[in-house]
């Protein structure tokens, strides 16, 4: 069994989040979620790969006036249970299940991943309707294409920093944009994440290519990507508005990968700007 770990400090966090844990089952996996309530459209926002749904509660915080977020922690990462298997397939059946299974959440709600988790939602939208979909960055390494620019090794040892015991200072180095808090709440939540989970995404990474979905995401739907970002490249934004012509897309400026962590600013008044348009 691999080893996760959530530090006492860490489930303090959740004292100082204003929304509420709630659970869902998929079969034999628990997931947990943080739901902000409110009276708004639902949107169900899914993290990135070592990403736990506390990490986005500083998005999550700034779109509560315009929908109800409810952020999931993916299967092997905060408090879900981890998984026997973690492809896409497994992620996406979560996410319905999540859909499914949470009173309120209704037959139209939108869908919100970043990284992986705009991997898992362009998946899911295939599979039941929804009121729209927004995709930030979504990896597009896959059969035949360029690697995902951070290898395994680096993400382990990340991982494995916060195993022993890491520090907000120590998160900077490797993300020195970072607002603080966030950096403090990644060195307190990153060894919740299951090792397993984050080796068979990485590879899921290079064996499933975004591209095999993307076409098929209905519209409304927007690709949103940073402008910096070594995932999402000029070509494969290229490509993206090309394979999938009714979709919008929008490009964050000064910001990399990690676009709400790098400029909070622009990521999410762009980000509401496209909520807004599609409640």
């Amino acid at each position: 069994m691999s080893t996760r770990c959530v530090r006492q400090d860490a489930l303090a966090d959740l004292a100082d989040i204003p929304a509420t844990s709630r659970w869902v089952r998929n079969g034999d996996v628990r997931l947990h979620v943080l739901d902000y309530g409110g009276s708004g459209v639902p949107l169900v926002v899914l993290p990135g790969i070592t990403s736990p749904a506390i990490t986005m509660d500083f998005v999550a915080r700034e779109l509560r006036d315009l929908v109800r977020p409810v952020v999931v922690d993916v299967r092997g990462r905060g408090l879900s249970d981890s998984g026997e298997t973690y492809s896409l397939q497994d992620y996406a059946s979560d996410t319905l299940a999540v859909l499914d299974g949470l009173p309120g959440i209704g037959t139209d709600p939108l869908l919100l991943g970043h990284s992986m988790g705009a991997r898992i939602a362009a998946v899911a939208a295939t599979l039941r309707p929804l009121r729209g979909t927004v995709l930030v960055d979504p990896p597009m390494s896959g059969p035949g294409r360029g690697p995902y620019p951070t290898t395994l090794a680096a993400f382990l040892g990340q991982l494995a920093e916060a195993q022993r015991g890491t520090d907000a200072d120590e998160v900077a180095r490797a993300w020195p944009r970072w607002p603080r808090r966030e950096q403090e709440l990644r060195a307190r939540w990153l060894s919740s994440c299951d090792p397993e989970a984050i080796r068979a995404t990485h590879e899921g990474f290079e064996a499933e290519d975004f591209f095999d979905t993307w076409p098929s995401v209905p519209t409304p739907a927007t690709l949103m990507y940073g402008a910096d970002s070594p995932v999402v490249t000029a070509e494969g934004a290229e490509e993206a508005a090309k394979t999938n012509p009714g979709a919008s897309m929008t490009e964050i400026p000064d910001a990399g990968h990690m676009v709400f962590w790098d400029n909070p600013p622009a990521a999410l008044s762009l980000l509401r700007e496209c909520l807004g348009a599609m409640t």
